[in-house]
């Protein structure tokens, strides 16, 4: 096999053009057996074979440094750096991550994990180049989806012309679902110019065959060049900005690749690249539905049947749950940021394709958008993951609490996010949220209080946010309602308590069997309401409690269990008694499975079980 040849681009470089197919070939052989296992992105990774091999046979990594957009598209790229013997650890605990990380190799120039981010790191890269006098290349690969972020655009308008930075713009008419607004009408069009640098290339060739006066011919043409470029296609959007634009190209072949990076090379200006791939390249059910096979937990490489839960998952009972609700009331629309699919949505667009609204990869601009909607009596949903609400928090408080605006933000993948690691963990939320002011903040830990909580939003006056992970149920029905939380007894008159909130409820209630097996009464209380607490009805649930352990899943410091500790410690209520909070400190967890994760962070239910014991209060007290 020629890919088991490739230990570092240096080996690459080596291969005969003949051989260069075959490696495509093998590679995605690789990619389909490793991802069809271990889940992850496929048809991102397929459309940019060629891609990858031509720009590591053109540059030279680690000296120029290689950038992948959000960066699920790096598969190949770190196949061809050295990890190829440890590419079937991809997504698994302890292995390599889905995403570039700088800690995990040399050639990961610059990690990533959300979108639109690129340009402005490679640019940042290329200027500090410029700065210290190396003549290294930058290189920043982006999907088409990533120009609906307006993050992009302030990067190109800060790009300098002498920077030696080369944009790779990978146009395949997909982000995750099909691309929407201005850009991507746009790129639609601009394919229509593809015959001109087909011609251009051809009269580049011929006039270099001319010995003697053949490349002065080539250097006379520019002038001539540029005057009919502008006839036949006008002034390019990307030129505006000052930038050198070839293509589009074809993605899909190398040879005619290499040539192109060749010749940007040569120019050592910045530039644009813009390629035209297929996504899902070389299997069939990826070409078919891109859609699906953009993230995937595994799939039957033979039938392409991705395998899928047996159980419903958070998002789609919320898909449900609004589609009922906006059956019964007109005024709820839906908002999404590129992600309909992955937050439950793709029955509401087509059951309310009027009331759907796909802003693209704009975080932002949903958020306030959500805003202005809700001034006109309109109640805006916005589901997206908490991941990426991080980067609509300004939004959240400048133009919706501010103004005490009544929006809905579903937070999906709330907590831990398990395989996509520590760029997709929703930790954060728990602590930057609940001190915003107006804000209602919801964390059901069940089916049932997620519509609850949902239903309740739609009456509420104000921002209202709902975390939720990505998870299936939890039976709850045992457990003694309240209006703020759940609570239940394991043991005759418990001493002891462990508080927490949403899917750790299940790892709290297990904790707490496990103390009352060795004589530890505990009752366990499960939070529905984050923000604002009500102390009270929390004070009375802790009446005779000694010993309280908050086990949350979410950063320790600012979080939830702080805030309560806090609460209960200004009311007197800790005097004589115990609080201890096992939460995430301190570190961004890695990837893994969830009970993997939860074991590292001391959160499985033999830990919590550990530190009720540890000086809990027993029956014999």
């Amino acid at each position: 096999m020629i890919l088991e040849r490739i230990n570092s681009p240096k080996d690459l470089k080596a291969l005969k053009e003949s051989e260069l197919a075959l490696l495509a070939s093998e590679i995605r052989k690789e990619l389909l057996e490793t991802v069809s296992e271990n889940g992850g992105h496929l048809a991102a990774n397929l459309c940019v074979v060629e891609l990858t091999i031509a720009l590591h046979r053109v540059f030279d990594s680690p000296e120029d440094k290689f950038i992948f957009d959000v960066g699920h598209q790096s598969y190949v790229h770190k196949l061809l750096t050295g990890r190829r013997e440890e590419f079937r650890s991809l997504r698994k605990f302890n292995g390599i991550s889905g995403f570039p990380k700088r800690d995990e190799s040399e050639h990961d120039a610059f990690g990533a994990g959300h979108s639109s981010t690129s340009i402005s790191a490679a640019a940042g890269i290329a200027a500090a180049n410029l700065l210290c006098g190396k003549e290294n290349y930058t290189i920043a690969v982006v999907g088409d989806g990533a120009f609906t972020g307006g993050m992009i655009y302030e990067a190109l308008n800060n790009c300098s012309e002498n920077e030696r930075l080369i944009i790779v713009l990978n146009d395949n008419d997909m982000s995750i679902s099909p691309n929407v607004g201005g850009m991507s009408r746009y790129f639609s069009k601009d394919r229509s110019s593809a015959k001109y640098f087909n011609l251009k290339h051809g009269i580049k060739r011929f006039f270099a065959g001319i010995p003697t006066i053949g490349s002065p011919l080539i250097k006379a043409s520019t002038a001539v060049k540029n005057v009919v470029k502008k006839v036949v296609m006008s002034q390019n959007f990307f030129e505006q900005f000052g930038l050198t634009y070839y293509g589009p190209l074809d993605g899909n072949d190398e040879k005619h690749l290499e040539r192109v990076f060749r010749e940007a090379k040569d120019d050592k200006k910045s530039c644009v690249v813009h390629i035209c791939t297929t996504k899902g390249k070389g299997y069939a059910p990826a070409e078919k539905r891109p859609d699906l096979f953009h993230g995937v937990s595994g799939f039957d490489i033979e039938s392409g049947k991705i395998k899928e839960s047996s159980s419903e998952s958070f998002s789609e009972r919320f898909g449900k749950i609004i589609c009922d609700q906006a059956e019964k009331n007109e005024k709820i629309v839906a908002i999404t940021a590129a992600m309909p699919d992955g937050t439950g949505l793709s029955r509401f667009a087509k059951l309310f394709p009027d009331r759907f609204f796909d802003v693209g990869i704009a975080e932002q601009h949903a958020l306030t958008f959500a805003s202005g909607m809700a001034t006109e009596g309109i109640i805006p949903v916005f589901a997206v993951y908490s991941t990426f609400m991080q980067r609509a928090y300004d939004q959240l408080i400048h133009d919706a609490a501010l103004q005490n605006l009544h929006i809905i933000v579903m937070l999906d993948r709330s907590g831990l996010v398990a395989n996509d690691g520590a760029t997709h963990h929703g930790i954060f939320d728990t602590a930057f949220i609940p001190e915003i002011p107006n804000v209602t903040f919801y964390s059901p830990n069940s089916f049932e209080s997620l519509e609850e909580c949902f239903k309740n939003a739609i009456e509420a006056n104000g921002p209202v946010v709902i975390r939720y992970p990505k998870g299936n149920d939890i039976d709850l029905g045992f457990m003694t309602k309240d209006t703020q939380f759940d609570y239940c007894d394991f043991g005759s008159y418990p001493k002891n308590a462990v508080i927490t909130y949403g899917r750790l409820t299940e790892n709290a209630i297990q904790s707490a069997k496990i103390c009352e097996e060795s004589g530890f009464g505990t009752r366990v209380i499960s939070l529905k309401t984050l923000s604002p607490i009500e102390i009270e009805p929390i004070m009375q649930a802790l009446d005779g409690i000694n010993n309280i352990v908050f086990a949350e899943e979410g950063i320790k410091n600012g979080g939830v269990g702080q805030r309560l500790c806090s609460m209960l410690a200004e009311r007197g209520r800790l005097q004589n008694t115990r609080f201890i909070i096992k939460a995430i400190d301190g570190i961004f967890p890695q990837h893994g499975s969830n009970n993997e994760l939860l074991s590292l962070l001391g959160l499985s239910a033999e830990d919590i079980a550990k530190a009720v014991m540890n000086r809990g209060v027993g029956d014999e007290a």
